[in-house]
């Protein structure tokens, strides 16, 4: 496997990148650079849409947009012109916009936008997950999860039976049993438990942005350890595969065979040395592995 910096732009705060299959083109969130960006890895034209507030997620949607988590909800974003359109915004309380903003997340296969929510300054578990369905009567915005400082590396099992989140000041990635019919998840329970920063010791990061193989495999990026690790459906590691930067961000699968991974990484707040070096933070990579991934899900709008 031989990684590759791919010829982009830094980001600020790289995230929630995915592969656009009709578009055959890359989009990821730079959420202190306030802008969803896109690149088409055939001809290396590159595209950016600004926003009004931190772009934490998005997802393609059925009909050529983008749906896209703000600082204070979900809207639909046109490519072709780069307006906004308002979907819904979370209930204040308990979602504080002066405490709160979304952060990482993805569709389900049912078509609905699920997005986790991260609290500053984390002096209370006050980080959310939301579930955002377009019905009838427009769409609806319901709190399924709580008691979170950051939430990160959303992501559903292949068989839909699965729900992947993570804790990342805790270190910790949970699991729910997801129902994919009706959109419920229950039986929160711990699945790995990383070992925290102790001066002295060596310390591998915590657990970030992720995504799911076809096997199964749950892939995930883990900021401050320099690193992705392949963690089996049983939580074993099975491989570790180093990225030329401190803090990678988020992974997903990409190219026509989903067998290109491509990895985001931060930035902002990180030393000099680091944003100055030849290979700076918040760069771009991708890597050739042998599982595929999992197609992205589209919005239902």
């Amino acid at each position: 496997m031989t990684l590759q910096i791919l010829p982009v732009a830094p980001s600020e705060l790289g995230e929630s990148p995915f592969w656009h299959p009709a578009q055959q083109r890359l989009y990821w969130c730079d959420i202190e650079g306030f802008a969803l960006r896109a690149w088409d890895p055939a001809t290396g034209q590159e595209w950016t849409w600004k926003t009004p507030s931190e772009p934490a997620c998005c997802a393609p949607v059925t009909d050529g947009k983008i749906v896209i988590g703000l600082r204070d909800g979900f809207y639909l974003l046109d490519p072709a012109t780069g307006a906004l359109h308002c979907l819904a915004t979370l209930p204040n309380p308990p979602h504080d916009v002066t405490r709160l903003r979304l952060n990482d997340g993805r569709c389900d296969t049912a078509g609905r936008f699920w997005a986790g929510s991260m609290v500053t300054p984390r002096t209370a578990p006050d980080a959310a997950l939301w579930r955002l369905q377009a019905g009838v009567g427009g769409y609806a915005v319901e709190q399924m999860a709580g008691d979170n400082f950051t939430a990160n590396g959303l992501a559903f099992s292949p068989d839909n039976r699965t729900m992947y989140w993570s804790n990342t000041p805790e270190h910790r990635i949970d699991r729910f049993d997801f129902d994919v019919t009706t959109g419920a998840i229950s039986n929160r329970r711990p699945w790995v438990q990383f070992d925290r920063k102790v001066d002295g010791q060596p310390y591998g990061g915590r657990p970030d942005g992720a995504a799911v193989d076809v096997e199964g495999n749950y892939w995930v990026a883990m900021y401050e350890g320099a690193c992705v690790l392949q963690l089996s459906p049983a939580g074993t590691v099975l491989q570790r595969i180093a990225v030329p930067v401190q803090c990678p961000t988020m992974v997903c699968f990409g190219g026509e065979d989903l067998r290109t991974l491509y990895v985001t990484s931060a930035r902002k707040g990180r030393p000099a040395e680091e944003q100055e070096a030849e290979v700076p933070a918040g760069s771009l990579f991708s890597v050739g592995v042998e599982t595929r991934g999992l197609p992205v899900n589209s919005f239902n709008c």
